[in-house]
């Protein structure tokens, strides 16, 4: 059974994202699952480090996203999520290509959310973990 409490599609998600940090990062929502998210990020100039790694703020970003994204679309209608901590484990750098992330939730309750994601590398490799605690707000809060 879906999680999912607002319309939510690719589409959807792709217009909300128009011209913020999501979309100069190159971040694309590719799967949404029934009570999971997917997206995927490029590491080129963008997201690399002046080492030439992916920019662990860059893992960050994605996972924030999926999280915040998870948690608005499974909150009631009228309600919207802000985040309250995130924290990230860096595991592995990666040079080039993509990484994608997939976020699920660990607890969808009335007022907050806490939601993993996992990024691997294209090999499958795990390359960072991250736990946001998201706040769930209703209208005029």
């Amino acid at each position: 059974m879906a999680i999912w409490k607002k319309d939510i599609s690719k589409d959807i998600m792709e217009r909300s994202q128009a011209n913020t940090a999501v979309s100069h990062l190159g971040i694309e929502v590719v799967e949404i699952g029934e009570d999971f998210l997917r997206a995927r990020m490029p590491v080129d100039a963008r997201t690399k480090q002046p080492f030439g790694l992916l920019h662990g703020g860059c893992s960050v970003v994605l996972a924030e996203t999926l999280g915040s994204m998870g948690a608005y679309y499974s909150a009631p209608e009228g309600h919207h999520a802000v985040g309250l901590d995130i924290n990230a484990n860096h595991l592995r750098a990666v040079t080039s290509g993509w990484v994608t992330g997939t976020a699920r939730p660990v607890h969808v309750g009335r007022t907050t959310h806490v939601w993993q994601i996992d990024i691997h590398d294209e090999a499958q490799k795990l390359v960072c973990v991250s736990r946001i605690t998201m706040a769930i707000l209703g209208n005029g809060q």
